[in-house]
């Protein structure tokens, strides 16, 4: 890997607790679609009942997003002694989740304030990871992996959503808002906070590489 895309330590640890925060939502709603509550805070029942009439597309889509949020930290760092095989698993478990994000995004809760962040941000992950993909193919390194942290960064921005919920829905007794108001806030805010953070970083180190070839404009 490039010295100059040795991620600094706050975005390792921000990538960590990506990962983790990821996993955890993954296997909350897996574990509500198998077992579904009938008690509990009004808003997360009806939540988790909105899934549930779509059950067959939300499994579609976040089990190979568990799989490819486990890959991420091997797309990312390069991890030593990786098997060949399990790097090409990260383009086709990106096209899945781009493709059923677009599908989920029918029934979003926070209607075309959460849709709108969806095809916009999905739009762009997929066309990182489109980039990604046709750098990987030609042998280009650096530029593959400048954008495949872009096509990571964008997909824990679903992630980071979860901390920006979370404070609503803490101070949902003082505002009244309902999860159908401030989802999409919630969507628009973690997704941008993702995207540009690792693209002020990305700026930021193509200044410092030497080989024109390898900026992008």
């Amino acid at each position: 890997m490039s010295e100059g895309h040795t991620l600094p330590r706050p975005l390792r640890w921000a990538l960590g607790i990506c990962v983790v925060i990821a996993v955890a939502v993954v296997v909350r709603r897996v574990i509500a679609l198998a077992y579904p509550a009938h008690s509990g805070p009004p808003q997360l029942l009806a939540l988790d009942a909105l899934f549930a009439s779509h059950a067959p597309l939300t499994l579609v889509h976040i089990l190979p997003a568990l799989f490819l949020v486990l890959l991420c930290p091997v797309a990312v760092f390069r991890v030593p002694g990786t098997k060949p095989w399990l790097e090409k698993l990260f383009f086709p478990l990106g096209g899945i989740v781009g493709v059923t994000a677009y599908m989920m995004s029918i029934y979003a809760v926070g209607g075309w304030t959460e849709r709108s962040a969806v095809l916009f941000f999905n739009s762009l992950f997929l066309l990182s990871m489109a980039r990604a993909y046709l750098a990987w193919k030609r042998g280009d390194v650096l530029l593959e992996h400048r954008w495949t942290l872009r096509a990571v960064a964008i997909l824990f921005g679903i992630a980071t959503t979860r901390p920006v919920m979370g404070f609503f829905f803490a101070t949902s007794r003082l505002t009244h808002l309902e999860p159908q108001q401030f989802f999409g806030i919630a969507f628009w805010a973690g997704f941008s906070i993702n995207t540009l953070a690792i693209e002020l970083w990305l700026r930021h180190t193509g200044r410092m590489i030497a080989a024109p070839k390898h900026r992008l404009n």
